[in-house]
């Protein structure tokens, strides 16, 4: 008779186990859930200044038509991503047509002066900088998920129930070489 008791404690701790380890999954993947909502604000953040920019400097460099429809429709792509690995891969070619756009930029200096050029210059790179702590978060949330997810006990949960893994979020970042100093 005792036994009976012995394996309904083992099997209600068990149950109790697996259910505080699912919680736990489920708390973890709308962490990484909601890391990528705050990932996509600030891109779409980015996406709503690009036309801004656009514009602006099209009323100095109207003859660079080819640039500004590379920035647009790389902005274009970028919002349409739709898994987090085809989001990185069209990022990294937005990345790439502002810079060829400040590029041009820089061949007009009463652009440069311009003040709306500035403040648009200004808050592109703020956005830069919170994408930036957004992606770190986001990922950092992604390695807490993927630890739980494929660690022992966890992982026999996860295999369970399904939990599926999740992608980082990577972005080639524009390789800064140090200044050459000659004297």
């Amino acid at each position: 008779m005792t036994w009976i008791f012995v394996a309904i404690a083992v099997a209600v701790l068990l149950g109790l186990a697996i259910v505080m380890l699912y919680n736990r999954l489920v708390r973890l993947r709308n962490r990484v859930d909601n890391a990528w909502s705050q990932v996509d604000v600030q891109l779409r953040r980015r996406y709503d200044l690009i036309p801004n920019l656009v514009e602006t400097v099209k009323g100095y460099a109207s003859h660079e038509r080819a640039t500004f429809e590379e920035v647009t429709n790389a902005r274009t792509r970028a919002q349409q991503a739709g898994s987090v690995q085809e989001q990185a891969q069209a990022e990294n070619v937005l990345t790439a047509a502002i810079g060829r756009l400040f590029a041009v930029a820089e061949a007009y200096p009463e652009l440069r002066a311009s003040e709306n050029f500035q403040q648009l210059q200004a808050q592109l790179a703020d956005t830069e900088d919170k994408i930036r702590v957004a992606r770190q978060v986001y990922n950092d949330t992604v390695l807490s998920y993927e630890n739980a997810r494929e660690t022992v006990p966890t992982n026999l949960v996860a295999s369970m129930f399904s939990f599926e893994e999740k992608p980082f979020f990577e972005i080639e970042e524009p390789v800064r070489e140090a200044p050459r100093v000659q004297f």
